[in-house]
């Protein structure tokens, strides 16, 4: 045949490059985690009681970056879940003891989608000044299901009144408001809003693997708002949910990265009979490892946020994304550990905190073997569609 008679198809190139805006989001967020928090800081903080930085979260309101996924209408940037992932990345790099994942990402942005509008009013413009905390409390007894609320919700006189315990909700010491499934009594999940400000809670804090302060909770009838309606419920909690294990993943992505610069720079200058580390093909090969494996965790990351802002099925995306912040993540700090030797057991180093931060945010909502299993189910239940089975 002829090749000469035919003309070569137009390239379809796609841009995956980050617009404008999203640069200059990534740049201004770098800039404040950099000039503000540093390891002395960060080690200073975690002696404190609250274990949290509150000069580098008011900074990050007065940069209106505490509002950067949330409506205009109520004073933020109204970006996405995305534009929240980048700067989530940068603060997994920093280490700051900030809430900042769970403000947005468990509390804040919930509330923006599924709350009343006395709700929205009362809470986001608050939160987005820095003047309230929001968190979540989704991690349960056991298997840690969700949809399986150890909180009861009973409806009594037009106010619903929340009874039960939770185990582990991140930042519950310095909370204004947890946002929280529970099971109704006609055995419907459905999210609730509760203020802490109450003497039906209480919380008994825990140092974490990370050093920050999980509560575990307890309600003895205590009053709370419902967020959306029973009807949604369940389907509110999936669409929360897919947000906070795509924003967990995000942060990781920031803490190997961060490790991974950390321990090119250690191995490049770190000598050893007469010749850098970083000279040695083992480490370089290692050192490989690690660079390849955070660039594949960010680029699942950023295929599931973009699905989920775009309003595509994530469920698939979702799942994938926080198996590989989880198994690859640990893979990643466990090298970037033993590559620098002793180093990285010496707790006045900084690194060994990017191992401790990978592995608290390994096991939130689930630790790999789980998010296989629920990717596995997904997998499945699409081959029984496909075949017409279900």
């Amino acid at each position: 045949m002829d090749g000469s008679r035919y003309e070569p198809r137009e390239t379809l190139k796609m841009n995956f490059d980050f617009s404008e805006e999203q640069n200059a989001l990534k740049d201004l967020s770098a800039q404040i985690f950099e000039g503000t928090s540093n390891y002395d800081r960060v080690e200073e903080i975690e002696k404190t009681e609250e274990r949290f930085d509150r000069a580098i979260w008011e900074e990050l309101a007065q940069a209106n970056l505490l509002g950067v996924a949330l409506p205009e209408d109520y004073g933020g940037l109204g970006f996405g879940l995305l534009e929240l992932c980048i700067v989530l990345e940068e603060h997994g790099r920093s280490v700051s003891p900030i809430p900042l994942l769970q403000t947005l990402a468990m509390g804040a942005i919930p509330i923006a989608e599924f709350g009343s509008e006395q709700q929205k009013n009362m809470i986001l413009p608050q939160v987005i000044t820095g003047e309230c905390i929001v968190t979540g409390a989704f991690q349960e007894w056991g298997i840690n299901d969700p949809y399986n609320s150890s909180l009861k919700a009973e409806e009594k006189n037009g106010v619903w009144l929340l009874t039960g315990s939770k185990p582990a909700v991140p930042a519950a010491n310095i909370a204004n408001y947890i946002v929280t499934p529970a099971v109704t009594h006609t055995g419907d999940i459905a999210l609730f809003l509760i203020s802490t400000n109450e003497t039906s809670i209480t919380v008994i804090n825990s140092s974490t693997t990370n050093r920050e302060l999980h509560g575990e909770i307890t309600l003895n009838q205590h009053q709370a708002e419902l967020l959306g309606t029973i009807n949604q419920g369940k389907q509110a909690l999936t669409w929360t949910l897919e947000r906070i294990h795509t924003a967990i993943a995000a942060s990781a992505v920031g803490c190997c990265a961060k490790a991974t610069e950390m321990m090119a720079e250690y191995t490049s200058e770190r000598e050893q009979f007469g010749r850098p580390l970083s000279h040695n093909q083992a480490v370089t090969q290692r050192a490989a490892d690690c660079y390849i494996g955070t660039d594949a965790m960010r680029l699942v990351l950023w295929q599931a946020a973009w699905r989920l802002d775009s309003g595509y099925p994530a469920a698939e995306e979702v799942r994938t994304a926080k198996w590989w912040s989880a198994e690859v993540g640990q893979q990643v700090v466990h090298d970037v550990q033993h590559l620098h030797g002793g180093m990285g057991a010496d707790i006045d180093y900084p690194v060994h905190r990017y191992f401790l931060w990978v592995k608290q945010l390994e096991n939130m909502l689930g630790g790999g073997s789980a998010q296989l299993s629920e990717l596995g189910k997904l997998i499945a239940n699409k081959a029984k569609v496909a075949a017409g089975v279900a």
